[in-house]
């Protein structure tokens, strides 16, 4: 896939569900709010499973018009979403730690990415938005981060996702250095459960407490 194949499905995708994106923010806005405010996860990975949802079926699934948008993205984006439902239907008391010092600049680079995007000569619709594969994964990688119990395939798949960020410089799409950050971030996340887990002497996907 060239660039101008990746930026002229960003734009159809942009101009048809530009509403639906708005209302996807908003609930993930008062999700996360509601989430970090009384430190109870559920919240936060029912409207991320939703928005993850939503990019696989809708993005990659209606819009996407290459294979590996239908045969890779698609799959891990849909899988993301419901382990992400998993966590907020089964883990009801699971806690979400408030963000660390590193984890806010992480999140104010997800603010920031549309911004970014405009900055490097974007406008819209072949702009990138809140509500697209990358900055969606960034941030559920960024907001799982502060789990008390990860789970380390739905962990391992957003840091696979964000290990994507060196397409950045492929398809001209620069912003996606976010991506790539989140995707470093979550392989430190990762050996550092997968690290704990062998403390522990199991061998459940389940992560452990940190």
């Amino acid at each position: 896939m060239d660039a101008s194949v990746f930026w002229s499905v960003i734009g159809a995708y942009n101009r048809q569900t530009v509403m639906l994106q708005v209302f996807l923010l908003a609930l993930l806005s008062v999700a996360l709010s509601v989430a970090y405010r009384h430190r109870r996860g559920r919240p936060a990975w029912l409207a991320l499973g939703v928005a993850h949802l939503f990019i696989g079926i809708v993005f990659f699934g209606i819009y996407g018009t290459e294979p590996i948008q239908k045969y890779f993205a698609m799959p891990l984006f849909v899988l993301c979403g419901f382990l992400f439902l998993y966590e907020g239907i089964w883990h009801k008391s699971g806690v979400l730690d408030r963000p660390t010092r590193a984890q806010w600049v992480l999140l104010a680079l997800y603010v920031l990415y549309p911004l970014i995007s405009a900055l490097l000569g974007n406008r819209f619709p072949t702009l990138v938005t809140h509500i697209m594969p990358c900055p969606v994964a960034y941030l559920g990688l960024v907001v799982y981060a502060g789990c008390r119990r990860k789970n380390v395939v739905l962990l391992g798949l957003l840091t696979l996702w964000g290990l994507t960020g060196v397409k950045s410089v492929i398809f001209q799409a620069y912003e996606d250095v976010i991506l790539l950050l989140g995707g470093l971030y979550g392989l430190a996340l990762l050996r550092r459960e997968l690290v704990a887990g062998k403390h522990t002497g199991t061998r459940s996907t389940k992560a452990f407490m940190n």
